[in-house]
């Protein structure tokens, strides 16, 4: 599994369940948009400290970012 991939589909899936555009995100996350669109689209390699303030941004665990979303 390409964690990038997958972590970008589940920050995607939060993200529209929390009725939240990227642009609304990148305000309560403190990443940019082109970031998030990045992230989304498995471009990015997020670190620990983004997973964080991305979680933290959507209202989940760190841990539902990167789990298995089969």
């Amino acid at each position: 599994m390409d964690m990038r991939r997958l972590v970008g589909r589940n920050a995607k899936r939060f993200r529209l369940a929390s009725g939240l555009s990227q642009e609304k995100l990148s305000e309560l996350s403190g990443l940019t948009q082109q970031y998030i669109s990045d992230l989304e689209r498995g471009l990015r390699n997020p670190t620990v400290v983004t997973l964080y303030e991305l979680a933290v941004a959507l209202k989940v665990s760190p841990v539902e970012l990167i789990a298995d979303d089969a």
